[in-house]
């Protein structure tokens, strides 16, 4: 059973390549995604990876937290349970205000479960157009020219529509990094934010990510070497993503804890005070090319309530 959540927002600085290791279209080197949606998204197996390594300094915790390495796999499992990581807000290319952040009903639908299972409790509810050539936007908005929203080649009837400035409110506060530097983009989250049709933003998802051309120079000619052009996709800077983390009690005998966690009430508390610690407010690297700037990510860390009913009802392996 799971006793603590907690939500990790993480916002793209650079374009970000989690990579699928298979290509079965026209880029050679494309982004994992979701099979049924065709979202974009991060498997929880590399994102547990990269939190792992940015905690490694505390080996006693760090196990504790996410298990033994390979060779002691099976004494027992980590505490901190990873989700995959998915896309809350896209940037597509605007007529007006250069880009706009897109989502959509099911998208924020789906962003709402998870985080009453976190504990969060947004306070909106998703919305979407009922026709496929309309976008809401907040009153104001800066992606809105002649009263239409234009995305890339395709054109929306602008709807004003409050729970569009509600979401933005509560993604100022509770989603976007909070750190000086990003006032500029929370305060100009209500004027970009759009909400599309289910099938305009599983496109603009689709085929508005980044394709960026690869090549390799040989060392004296100076020119492209045979064969080494290859094409890869990226996530787009300024892409908002989640992912929910669950903790259980350490699995371990308390012989083994830390001295700090052995006389603490809520053990699952700190387990994601832990992760907290290492990676709240820190950019972190995800995904390929690290050495070529790719995939450095803000990350916002937000505890929900001490155990929240959701979170509570998931069981476990051998529990009953």
């Amino acid at each position: 059973m799971f006793d603590r959540a907690a939500m990790l927002f993480l916002y793209t600085e650079t374009p970000l390549h989690p990579g699928s290791g298979t290509s079965l279209g026209i880029v050679d080197l494309p982004i994992q995604r979701e099979r049924t949606t065709g979202y974009p998204m991060i498997q929880a197996s590399g994102l547990k990876g990269c939190l792992r390594d940015v905690a490694a300094g505390d080996t006693q915790k760090v196990k504790i937290v996410f298990g033994p390495e390979t060779q002691g796999a099976s004494d027992h499992a980590g505490a901190l349970s990873v989700g995959d990581a998915r896309v809350l807000l896209f940037p597509v290319r605007s007529l007006a205000g250069v880009f706009a952040w897109v989502t959509s009903q099911n998208v924020l639908a789906r962003f709402k479960r998870e985080a009453e299972m976190a504990g969060l409790s947004p306070n909106w509810d998703p919305v979407r157009p009922t026709d496929e050539g309309t976008a809401f936007v907040t009153n104001g908005s800066m992606v809105v020219a002649d009263r239409k929203v234009v995305l890339e080649e395709f054109a929306f009837t602008a709807q004003p529509e409050n729970a569009v400035k509600d979401i933005a409110e509560w993604l100022k506060t509770n989603a976007m990094p909070q750190d000086p530097e990003y006032k500029y983009w929370r305060d100009s989250l209500d004027k970009r934010l759009v909400i599309l049709p289910e099938n305009a933003f599983r496109d603009f998802v689709q085929l508005s990510t980044e394709i960026i051309a690869r090549v390799r120079i040989h060392d004296e000619k100076k020119t492209v070497e045979r064969g080494a052009l290859w094409t890869e996709e990226h996530l787009p800077s300024e892409t908002l993503l989640y992912a929910t983390l669950f903790a259980s009690k350490p699995r371990v005998k308390d012989e083994e804890l830390p001295d700090d966690w052995k006389q603490a009430n809520d053990r699952a508390g700190k387990i994601l005070e832990f992760v907290e610690e290492a990676v709240d407010g820190k950019r972190l690297q995800l995904g390929g090319d690290a050495t070529v700037g790719r995939g450095i990510v803000k990350v916002r860390f937000v505890k929900g309530q001490a155990q929240t009913q959701a979170a509570s009802k998931i069981q476990t392996r051998g529990q009953s």
